[in-house]
Formats: C-alpha cells, sequence, structure tokens
C-alpha cells in the first residue's frame, strides 16, 4: 500500500509537471531575495510574479505530454488547449484583479490614512504579466526537455 503512492513518481508526465512548478517557486524565492535582500517564504507558495508558475506546470505539462505522446496525439491537444486557457487566465483575468486590489488598497491608504477605521488589505499579486507568463512557459518547455 505505501509503494502505490510512490508509483505517481513513476509518471514521468506528472513529475515533470510538478518540477516544472517547483523550480518556478524557487526562482520566485531567489527573484525576491536579489530585489529586496530578504528571505520571504510566502514567494514560495504565492501566486503572482516571475516567472508563471501556473503556466511552467501547465506547459511543462503539455511538452512532457508531446515528448511522451507525440505531438499529434489527441492527450497533447488538449494539454496545449488547457495551458493556454491558464496563460490567459494568469495573465488577463487574475491580472485585472490584481489591478483593482491595488486601486481598492490606494483608495483605503487615502480615505483611512490615521489608522482609525480598521482596514483589511486586498491581495495585489494575484495575476502576471505576459512576460511572467512567458518566463514560466519556457521554463516549462525547458524543464520537459531537461527531464525527459
Amino acid at each position: 500500500m505505501f509503494t502505490t503512492g510512490w508509483l505517481l513518481f513513476n509518471n514521468k508526465v506528472l513529475t515533470i509537471s510538478l518540477l516544472s512548478w517547483l523550480a518556478a517557486q524557487t526562482l520566485k524565492v531567489i527573484i525576491s531575495i536579489v530585489q529586496n535582500g530578504k528571505l520571504d517564504y510566502h514567494r514560495f507558495i504565492g501566486a503572482g510574479g516571475m516567472p508563471s508558475s501556473h503556466s511552467a506546470l501547465a506547459v511543462g505539462l503539455a511538452t512532457a505530454i508531446g515528448i511522451e505522446h507525440g505531438w499529434d496525439s489527441t492527450i497533447f491537444a488538449l494539454a496545449t488547449v488547457v495551458a493556454l486557457i491558464i496563460m490567459y487566465d494568469a495573465a488577463s483575468l487574475r491580472r485585472a484583479a490584481g489591478q483593482q486590489a491595488e486601486v481598492l488598497n490606494k483608495m483605503l491608504d487615502e480615505l483611512f490614512h490615521d489608522g482609525r477605521i480598521r482596514e483589511e488589505r486586498l491581495k495585489e499579486l494575484l495575476g502576471h504579466s505576459p512576460v511572467e507568463v512567458l518566463a514560466g512557459a519556457l521554463l516549462g518547455i525547458v524543464m520537459a526537455f531537461w527531464l525527459k
């Protein structure tokens, strides 16, 4: 029974996908250290930032499937469409929500600058810029070919 769980790691496509995500999250922490001069553990699990771990995971998955099952397979087509949806969502819908949160937080700062009214700040780093999405996608491709 214990060994059954480890069989998931025999699935090369799944392993490549998860390692692509892990590489992206690790890069976020490193970039944050370089930019801010301190370790921010939230960058390891948080959304947003450079590179997009959602894109890395989804494109790593699609690329690994292409390598494993062929570039003309139906499952590669499905994974590619899902990856495109994820990247679109990251670069547009979630990014717009993050920009709205930033505006609302600025309004709260201006209205309640004296701190008398408790303000709950909204999370601003939700989505990705197109460059962050592209970087994540390239990372997923590189990881898939490197780990194949």
